[in-house]
């Protein structure tokens, strides 16, 4: 099973940043062949582009505010429309921006396209301060890198039958 896990944000939003850290531990570790890890920033196209190559599980990871206590690490299905459902000029205002800056923008145009997987998740963590400008990660969403990171990693595992070493790449 090839898998496509993509840290996204911006890391010059504070907690924001948060995919990107988690990606950037990630790319550090010994992962199963088949499944690579990238960070996208705040370039949706970016992810739409690597959609491209054909994967079968998708796991973003992204900075979110759901009300949650900051630092709360969540698994979620996330819900991406079908620009066929809707009018002609809401499908217009929403592909309009061509960065695709957030991931339910990106996965709508991947799904548009043909590209999205059937599996997808995003795993997201309550942000602590959502207007914060700045580099770096607020202490409760800096803890919950780590946690990110075994969650993914165990999902990963269940997804291909294959565990990561954790080691160092």
């Amino acid at each position: 099973m090839k898998v496509l896990i993509a840290g996204v944000g911006n890391v010059l939003r504070r907690d924001d940043g948060f995919g990107v850290e988690v990606a950037r531990r990630l790319q550090e570790m010994s992962l199963p062949p088949d499944v690579v890890v990238v960070e996208t920033g705040i370039a949706g196209i970016a992810l739409v582009q690597e959609l491209q190559d054909g994967w079968d599980a998708l796991v973003v990871v992204d900075a979110v505010d759901h009300g949650r206590a900051p630092g709360t690490v969540m698994f979620i299905e996330p819900e991406v429309l079908d620009v066929n459902t809707v009018s002609f000029e809401r499908r217009h205002d929403l592909l309009a921006d061509m960065h695709l800056a957030t991931p339910e923008l990106a996965m709508m145009l991947a799904r548009a396209l043909g590209v999205l997987p059937a599996n997808v998740v995003l795993v997201g963590c309550q942000i602590a301060e959502p207007d914060a400008v700045g580099e770096g990660l607020t202490p409760p969403v800096a803890a919950a890198v780590e946690i990110a990171v075994l969650e993914v990693l165990r999902y990963v595992e269940e997804l291909t039958g294959v565990g990561s070493t954790g080691a160092p790449a």
